[in-house]
Formats: structure tokens, sequence, C-alpha cells
């Protein structure tokens, strides 16, 4: 909750009545007097000092935290648009609130964001619209499907904002071929496990990293062994993050493409050439226009572009313009992200980014996004929020009617098993008869994974023993 108001100043646990001096700090006591509990807050800025106080015959952590959501708002004169919340996946939540023990009622769950967590009204209609989109897919699964991830944690260089797992090329290039050869491995165990079970991949989703630092032979290799080893049948999307334009080029999009890519991403972030500089991009916004030519000339009708509230350097116009600039370009999903700027991140945070000042920036740059966006004919079908965001924001992927990815609505929903491959790869294992959802997790890094491989497919061999617990 602290981090909501104060995310750049570092969290302490400290014991009363010790009180730093000069800095941000808050307490909360809870205390029994006679048959009730009293919960005292005190929070301070480093000049002002709030105090606030409650009882009741038995205080809940809801209660505590809403009385210091309270007081933090007095104390700082802000009002976070997404309330109390502090989850990742807001709109799950809303769909839970919605579901009651006989009907479904997205006023319920609309009442509970507005009265319990304090949501705004627009990021509510936002909420609401995102939901929309995605109650048919949702709906429409079964207990036999799944998604398909596989992981490329490599990137032809390291973006200062970067906080993924992810490996520069000229320090584990070497490390490719070989671990290639085991994701290969693990994608044939992985696929005759699923055979077994009776499940097939609906989506599959090739994500980094980088993809396309990979070679064209590399790439069509990689996808050979997937096609070989599933059944596609019921496939209906098969994603590539093509993502840094200078990674792109005519021969891979084409094997792309024959193989049986139906979407791909081209993510600028930006595309102020000053910008980019200062995320260390090695690409200019003329390698973007290149990049989209050369995806439409191989036949892609389905681009997503990512775009990023509050990179340094950039300001409203200039953000404006990167919006106009990837819808020209013809990309028909366009994901805004609210820059999160994680410990493992190069950039250090300037006074400007962590000030009110650039939270309200951010706050302007996301409005006109869901204004220009809606006018343009996008609808947002996927959402979530992470720690630490500029203005305590979100993410949000938008799409044209009919090119939303469901990939995107099943991972981040949680409604659907997510099966997934390679080095940082986190599976999700979802009883398709209950709300239960069992983590398995890959090896971090790409060295991690090749040395201890072995161990890797004894951890997928526990999804057959999950499902067998199904059923």
């Amino acid at each position: 909750m602290c981090r909501l108001f104060f995310p750049y100043s570092p969290v302490q646990v400290i014991s009363l009545p010790e009180q730093p001096e000069g800095e941000p700090w808050a307490w909360v006591a809870v205390s029994q007097q006679n048959n009730f509990e009293a919960c005292q807050v005190r929070a301070s800025d480093g000049q002002t000092v709030e105090t606030a106080a409650c009882q009741a015959l038995n205080l809940c952590e809801y209660d505590v935290t809403r009385l210091l959501f309270q007081t933090l708002c007095k104390l700082t004169g802000l009002q976070p648009a997404w309330g109390m919340l502090t989850g990742v996946h807001p709109i799950k939540l809303l769909r839970m609130c919605c579901q009651g023990p006989k009907d479904f009622s997205l006023q319920r769950g609309l009442d509970t964001l507005r009265f319990k967590w304090s949501v705004s009204e627009a990021k509510m209609d936002l909420a609401k619209r995102t939901l929309s989109a995605q109650l048919e897919p949702v709906s429409a699964l079964t207990p036999r499907d799944f998604c398909l991830y596989v992981s490329i944690p490599f990137c032809p260089t390291r973006c200062s904002y970067c906080s993924f797992v992810s490996q520069d090329i000229q320090r584990a290039g070497a490390l490719i071929p070989q671990y290639l050869e085991l994701l290969s491995v693990e994608l044939s165990h992985v696929g005759s496990l699923a055979k077994q079970l009776g499940l097939s991949p609906i989506s599959i989703y090739i994500g980094g990293g980088t993809p396309t630092t990979l070679s064209a032979e590399q790439l069509r290799s990689l996808c050979s062994v997937i096609s070989q080893h599933f059944d596609l049948s019921r496939c209906a999307e098969f994603t590539v993050e093509a993502g840094r334009p200078d990674t792109i080029t005519k021969e891979k999009l084409d094997t792309l493409s024959k193989v049986g890519v139906t979407r791909i991403s081209i993510n600028p972030q930006s595309l102020s050439d000053q910008v980019l500089k200062n995320i260390g991009r090695m690409h200019n916004a003329a390698d973007v226009q290149k990049a989209f030519d050369l995806a439409h000339t191989a036949g892609f009708t389905n681009i997503n572009a990512d775009l990023i509230v509050g990179l340094p350097g950039d300001d409203y116009e200039g953000f404006c313009k990167s919006l106009d600039g990837v819808y020209q370009l013809g990309a028909n999903n366009i994901t805004v992200h609210s820059l999160a700027l994680k410990r493992s991140a190069e950039i250090v945070v300037n006074q400007e980014l962590s000030s009110h000042k650039g939270s309200a920036l951010a706050a302007q740059m996301v409005d006109h996004s869901i204004h220009q966006l809606s006018s343009w004919g996008f609808e947002p079908y996927y959402l979530y929020r992470q720690t630490r965001m500029a203005g305590n924001l979100e993410n949000t992927g938008w799409a044209l009617p009919g090119t939303a990815c469901r990939y995107n609505i099943y991972t981040m929903d949680e409604s659907l098993t997510v099966i997934a491959c390679g080095a940082g790869a986190i599976s999700k294992i979802k009883d398709p008869f209950s709300d239960a959802l069992t983590r398995s997790f890959n090896f971090k890094y790409p060295y991690e994974y090749i040395s201890r491989f072995g161990e890797i497919l004894e951890r997928k061999d526990g999804i057959k023993e999950l499902y067998e617990q199904f059923c």
C-alpha cells in the first residue's frame, strides 16, 4: 500500500517508537481494548504527519489497509485511480466479484470495485469494457484446451528499463545452439504428455526476450518442432514476438509466414529517436517503418505494436505522435504499457519520474490513449498491473474487432492452463473444474536451464500427475 504513494522509496520494517527523520514513513498499531480492537495509523511524507484511528469488534486486514489508504490519500493529496487495488489481475477480480451463488451480475462487480476498493469511475469503465471482451473467449473453453508458451530469452542488447529474464547475445549468444537443442527436447516431452492427456493447444505464443534474435533457420526449426509434436488442429492463433525492429528481416518474416504464424508483435515502444536512444534501443523510427512494410509484404494482417508511457525524455506530444504513428503503420493491436521500474532495470530513477508531476503526465498519456484508440474503433481486451508503475496505472492491450490475442486473455484471466517451455518459463496448470491453479517454474537463466535440464523434464511430468487428479 505504501508503494502506491511512494513507489521509489525503500520499504523497511522498524520497531516502534523509532521514526526516521526527513523521509517518508508509516506505522500501524493494532491493540486490544476491552472487547474491541483498535487500530492507529501514523504516516509522514518527511515533513507532515497524519494520524487516523478506528475501532471494531474484530478488525481484519482489509480494515487496517483501508485506514492506511485513507491516511496516505490525505497526506499526499493523491487519489490512486485504481483505489486500493495492488494486485496484478484486476479484471479477473472483477469477474469473480460479478459471479454470485446463483447468477452473474456486472453491477455487483462494479459496486464492489467502487465501494470496497475505491476504484475511479474511469478505471471501472475500462475494466467493464475489458471484461466484456473476455467473456466470449473464456466461455468457449473446454477442459482439454491449453495454451503453449515458448521462451526465447535472448535479445540483441538489453534495454535500460528491462526487468525480464533476457540475455544480450554479446554475452550469451554462444548458448543459443545448445539452448535450442534442449528446448526442442522439452517441447517433444510436453507434446507427448499433452497427447497422453488428450490436450490440444488452442493458442501458441513464442515470447522472450526477442525471438527474432534467432536466425531464420533457427525459427523455422523451432516452429517445425512445435508442429511435429503438438496437435494443432484446434490452434486458432500462433504469435511470435518479433519485438525489436532491428532484428526483423524479410527472410525471417517470410519463414514465420510459411510455418503458420498468424500474429506478430513489432514493438517500437516509442517513435521518438531521442527517446529510443535514451532507453538503449539500437533502432530508430525509420527502422520501425521498414519492419512494418516487410511484415505487410510477408502477408501478416494481425500485427501488435507496444508503446510505453513514462519513458525517460518522452512528453505528452511525443507520446501522441508515437500512438498516431503505429496506427498509421497498420497495427491492429496496440498495447499501451505504463513504465514499471524494477530493481533489475538499469535505469536510475530520476526525480522527475518519481514525482507527482511525472505521475500526472503518465496519467495524461494513458487517458489520451484510451480516448484515441476508442475513437479508432479499438476495444480493450486484456489488462494487468505491476508494482512501481508510472502513475500507479496499468498495461492495456487494445484490438480492432476480430484481432484480439486470446493467449493474452487466458494468461491474465488465469482461466486456462498455460504450459510454458524454456528458461524463465512459468507454467500455470488450471483445474478445468475449479479455480485451483498450480504453478510450475523452469529455471530462470539459460545457463541454469542447460546445466539442470534433467530437473526441467521431471517438473513437466508433474503436469500429468495434476491432470490425473483433476479427472
